[in-house]
C-alpha cells in the first residue's frame, strides 16, 4: 500500500498520462493476494513500485504528486 505523505491518504490516486502517450489511457487498479495492488493500463496489469508511483501519481484528495512513500515506511517514522 501506498500512503500519501501530504493528506496521508492511501492508495487513493490518479496517474498523470504523458501527453505524446498512443494508448486509450484505461486504467484500474485492484489488490492481488498478497494485498499490493495491481494496476492495469490498456490491458497491461504490474504492480507498481515506489519509484512508479513518485513518476506517475496524483493523489486524488490534495493532488500532490512526488509525495508519495510505502505504508509501513510511513507509519515507522
Amino acid at each position: 500500500m501506498f500512503v500519501c505523505k501530504n493528506c496521508k491518504s492511501k492508495d487513493k490516486f490518479e496517474l498523470m498520462f504523458s501527453p505524446d502517450y498512443k494508448g486509450s489511457k484505461s486504467f484500474s487498479l485492484g489488490y492481488n493476494s498478497k494485498n499490493e495492488i495491481e494496476i492495469t493500463v490498456d490491458g497491461y496489469t504490474f504492480v507498481p513500485d515506489l519509484m512508479f508511483m513518485n513518476q506517475f501519481a496524483v493523489c486524488k484528495y490534495c493532488g500532490q504528486i512526488y509525495m508519495w512513500d510505502y505504508e509501513n515506511n510511513y507509519l515507522k517514522k
